[in-house]
């Protein structure tokens, strides 16, 4: 979500995440036409190939999380050098983000004991993605941080963009290629969704630019780079 969104959007779309994360588990767990009509929908779309494979691999922890860790210390870096207040509440916020995948999706796997689709051997545990969700919070996080550090529009809306098709592309990988039916990645969606609201919150309470010097000045007391005038 673009950092210049309203204050309000983000507390709607949590909540409408939520609802919808909440219906999804109830029709899996109760097995209701919702799952049904989930595991047709897998019937057509499931279609395995190798650019399905790799497109899913964008999901993996050994990919998706260093693309984060680099954001995470890049934003880390210049919000410290930049002697910005608090800046360590977004690399800390994003990294929180990303510890709490596997401490939700683990138990929901467990909880819900979903079986795989016939593309994949005999097994319980798909509910909800694991890939997909480690892939928005990783990438969605990443540009979260990395969003207000751009000066030009055009580099801001690649990144945007680039999250987008990463995210996505690991989505589309995943059911094509019948690793997961598509219901699991979207209540990871949902589930990332929430995640990362937490990231969007640290990083609007931690203005770029705007460093401890900076707000004495605008205080009226000199800083300690200005003289007597």
């Amino acid at each position: 979500m673009p950092l210049s969104a309203r204050p309000r959007v983000l507390p709607a779309l949590v909540g409408l995440c939520v609802l919808v994360f909440a219906l999804i588990t109830w029709q899996i767990v109760a097995d209701g036409p919702l799952a049904g009509a989930d595991e047709r929908l897998s019937g057509v779309l499931v279609h395995p190939d190798r650019l399905s494979e790799l497109l899913s691999d964008l999901g993996n922890v050994q990919v998706a999380v260093p693309v984060l860790a680099v954001a995470l210390a890049w934003a880390a870096w210049r919000g410290r050098a930049a002697g910005v207040d608090r800046w360590w509440l977004p690399p800390l916020a994003g990294a929180l983000a990303m510890v709490l995948v596997p401490v939700l999706v683990v138990p929901l796997k467990e909880w819900t004991d979903r079986p795989g689709t016939p593309a994949v051997p005999p097994a319980v545990g798909y509910y909800p993605s694991g890939h997909t969700a480690t892939a928005l919070v990783a990438y969605g996080a990443a540009t979260l941080l990395l969003f207000p550090l751009l000066r030009s529009a055009a580099a801001r809306r690649t990144l945007v963009v680039l999250c987008a098709v990463l995210v996505l592309g690991t989505s589309y990988g995943l059911v094509r290629r019948g690793y997961h039916w598509p219901l699991d990645v979207v209540a990871s969606w949902c589930l990332g969704t929430v995640l990362l609201a937490g990231v969007r919150s640290a990083v609007r309470r931690t203005p770029p630019g705007v460093s401890r010097s900076t707000r004495r000045s605008s205080s009226g007391t000199p800083s300690s780079r200005t003289g007597p005038s």
